[in-house]
C-alpha cells in the first residue's frame, strides 16, 4: 500500500485519538485561560501535520500481524505530541513565527495578547513563555497516550522508555546544533550525527515502539532500526535543501529563513568544503544576519549553486537510501506484502519530497 493511501486510511484516526486526549483535558480544567490555552494546543495539533511518524509507528505494528488492527492507533499519537513538542520549542529558538503556513504555537499567543485588557507582560516575551510551557504540555500529554490503552503495562513501558529515550536524543541534537552555529568549520559527519539525533531518533523511536506491541522478534530490531535511522537522515537532508531552493508555497516556510539564522545544514557544510577562501568568507559574513537583505540572500544561494552544493547533497541522500534499502530488503520476506509497499514507497516519498 503507498504512502498516501496509508495515510488516508490513518490519519482521520490518528487526529481522532489526538482529539481525545484534549478533549479529555478540556474537561477537566475550569479556569477560562486554561480552557483557551488547552484550546489553541488541540486546534495547533489539528491544524496541519504528516503525521508520519505515527502512521510509521502503526505500519511497523501491522506490518508484523496477520490481521490489521486498530488497537494500535491510541498510543501511536505519543510520538506525534514528541514531534510537535519539539517544534514548538524549535520555532521560539528560530523565531520562526509560522508552520504549515499557519501561526506557530508561541505566535499564536503573541496574537492572543492583543486581547487582553492589562498588558503588563512584553508581547514576545508573553509568547515565547507560554510557548515553552505549550512544548512541555505538548511533552507531557504524548506519555498519557502509553497509559490509556489496550495494550499489556510492560509493552507500555517499554514503549515509555523508547519515549524517554527519543527526548534525550532530540534533546542532544537541538543542543548541538546551537553549539554548531558559533563554528565556522564543520565536517559533514558532525552534521550527519547531529541529525541522527535530531530527527532520525523518533522515526527510529517510532517504529521501534511499533515493533514493541506488535512484539517483535529482537532478531528484526537492527534492520528496522537502521532503516528508520538513514530514513530520517534522509528526511533532514531533504528538508534542508527544500528549505533555501523549494516552494515556498508548497513548503509553507520561507526560502530565506535557514540562511537569515545560520543554520548548519548540509548545504552550507558542503559549500565551506568546496568554495575558495573569498567566497567562503563572504558566505561567512552573511549568514546568520537578521537583516539580512534579499539581494544577500540570492547572492548566498548563487554560491552554493556555484558549489553544486544541492547535487552533492542529493547523492549523499542516495548513498543513505542504499542503506536503508538494504535493510528493508532484509525485513520484506518476513513482514506483510501491503506493509513492504508501504515502506519501500516512504523510502521513495522521502527522497523526492516537495514539502
Amino acid at each position: 500500500m503507498k504512502v498516501p493511501e496509508y495515510l488516508n486510511m490513518y490519519k482521520p484516526k490518528i487526529n481522532n485519538a489526538i482529539k481525545r486526549i484534549y478533549e479529555k483535558k478540556l474537561n477537566e480544567v475550569k479556569n477560562p485561560f486554561l480552557k483557551d490555552y488547552y484550546q489553541e494546543l488541540m486546534d495547533y495539533f489539528l491544524v496541519g501535520g504528516k503525521r508520519l511518524r505515527p502512521l510509521i509507528c502503526i505500519a511497523t505494528y501491522n506490518a508484523f500481524n496477520l490481521e490489521r488492527d486498530d488497537k494500535i492507533v491510541s498510543p501511536s499519537v505519543g510520538v506525534e505530541f514528541l514531534h510537535n513538542a519539539s517544534l514548538i520549542h524549535d520555532d521560539i529558538i528560530d523565531k520562526d513565527d509560522f508552520r504549515r503556513n499557519c501561526p506557530a504555537f508561541h505566535y499564536r499567543f503573541k496574537q492572543y495578547y492583543s486581547k487582553l485588557t492589562f498588558q503588563k507582560m512584553n508581547k514576545e516575551d508573553y509568547g515565547n513563555s507560554i510557548g515553552i510551557i505549550g512544548g512541555d504540555s505538548a511533552f507531557f500529554f504524548g506519555l498519557e497516550a502509553f497509559f490509556d490503552n489496550e495494550f499489556n503495562l510492560d509493552q507500555n513501558l517499554t514503549a515509555i522508555k523508547y519515549y524517554e529515550q527519543a527526548f534525550k536524543e532530540i534533546s542532544n541534537g537541538v543542543l548541538i546544533e546551537l553549539d554548531m552555529v558559533n563554528r565556522e568549520s564543520l565536517r559533514m559527519q558532525e552534521y550527519i550525527e547531529m541529525i541522527s539525533l535530531k530527527t532520525s531518533a523518533l522515526i527510529e523511536k517510532a517504529m521501534l515502539i511499533g515493533a514493541n506491541y506488535a512484539r517483535v522478534e529482537d532478531k528484526f530490531l537492527q534492520n528496522i532500526s537502521k532503516y528508520a535511522i538513514n530514513l530520517g537522515i534522509i528526511f533532514q537532508m531533504t528538508d534542508d535543501i527544500l528549505g533555501t531552493f523549494g516552494d515556498e508555497k508548497i513548503t509553507g516556510k520561507p526560502t530565506n529563513g535557514d540562511i537569515r539564522e545560520g543554520k548548519k545544514t548540509c548545504l552550507l557544510i558542503d559549500a565551506l568544503e568546496k568554495l575558495d577562501y573569498n567566497k567562503k568568507e563572504k558566505i561567512l559574513d552573511l549568514i546568520g544576519n537578521p537583516d539580512i537583505k534579499d539581494e544577500e540572500i540570492q547572492e548566498v544561494k548563487d554560491l552554493f549553486l556555484e558549489a553544486e552544493t544541492v547535487y552533492s547533497c542529493k547523492n549523499l541522500v542516495n548513498d543513505y537510501a542504499k542503506i536503508a534499502r538494504i535493510q528493508l530488503d532484509e525485513l520484506i520476506p518476513n513482514i506483510n506484502q501491503s506493509e513492504a509497499e508501504f515502506f519501500e514507497n516512504l523510502l521513495k516519498y522521502v527522497i523526492e519530497r516537495k514539502f
